[in-house]
């Protein structure tokens, strides 16, 4: 992985949901709704002074949202952060950098 540029699209792991999971109550605070399908699909990483991932998640209904969460470094021990995130997208929909 290069340092400052996001990677290639992958799959989505057990680590990728978990991360998903983590930022879904600020999504759904900021949205003002509930998401009963909360589903990681893929996602991209980015090293910056911690690691940025851009997610997209199936949300049901044939739609997705695409999150940007960023995760300190170990030693700051700071919680997971919903730095921004898109609405609106379908699974076609190429996941980047915003």
């Amino acid at each position: 992985m290069m340092c400052g540029g996001p990677s290639a699209t992958r799959p989505a792991t057990a680590e990728t949901q978990d991360i998903a999971d983590q930022v879904k109550s600020q999504l759904e605070e900021k949205e003002n709704q509930k998401f009963p399908v909360f589903k990681a699909v893929s996602y991209k990483s980015q090293v910056v002074a911690g690691t940025n991932f851009f997610i997209k998640v199936d949300v049901g209904d044939e739609k997705c949202v695409h999150l940007r969460v960023f995760r300190s470094l170990p030693h700051e021990n700071q919680p997971l952060t919903l730095h921004a995130y898109q609405t609106n997208k379908a699974k076609h929909d190429e996941l980047t950098y915003f």
